[in-house]
């Protein structure tokens, strides 16, 4: 994954749990060696694992918490980073932008060139349903999803209700999400 993953993952711990929780979390995935991360550079997706699951032991949380709360802190986090505008192309609601997820991803494949983004494909099921299908290499991730989902709720201002319908890890081809969402109602 790149750096910007990993400092987005810093950044969250910082802002919510301190520096120092940040050093121990580190410290803890054998990576106080490193003091910072860069942005564009490509780093081993172990790094990432290794620093969830020791953000999961200091700070006594499962790793599905910690994915979905990262998932939600990650749209904010980009649109603050300098890819506001980025994302503002890939729609002007919730279901359009679903719908762009894929082309957003081709844009950023164009900076990040060693990126490998997953796939989303989504089918409306109703006025205000959408299925969407999750794709990814790498695996145990379908929580941070939701999170995002969620958080692209409160940037469109759109109630949103995520459930996990399809499981990669328990013999499914992907990952599948029901989302419901209201846009008359704002996210709480």
């Amino acid at each position: 994954m790149y750096g910007l993953v990993n400092k987005a993952i810093q950044d969250m711990i910082c802002k919510y749990h301190g520096e120092n929780t940040w050093e121990i979390i580190k410290q803890k995935a054998e990576l106080e060696d490193i003091d910072f991360f860069i942005s564009m550079d490509a780093y081993s997706d172990d790094i990432t694992y290794r620093l969830v699951e020791a953000a999961c032991g200091v700070l006594d949380m499962q790793a599905h918490d910690v994915l979905k709360a990262f998932g939600e802190y990650w749209v904010t986090y980009t649109a603050e980073e300098g890819y506001g505008e980025l994302l503002d192309s890939a729609g002007t609601n919730l279901p359009q932008f679903i719908e762009n997820l894929d082309n957003l991803h081709a844009r950023v494949g164009l900076s990040f060139t060693q990126l490998c983004p997953p796939s989303f494909d989504c089918e409306h099921t109703s006025e205000k349903s959408i299925e969407l299908n999750y794709r990814s290499t790498r695996q145990g991730l379908a929580p941070m999803v939701i999170g995002l989902l969620h958080g692209l709720g409160k940037r469109f201002q759109t109630k949103v209700d995520v459930t996990q319908t399809s499981f990669r890890e328990h013999g499914n081809a992907h990952d599948s999400f029901s989302i419901k969402y209201d846009d008359s109602q704002s996210y709480d």
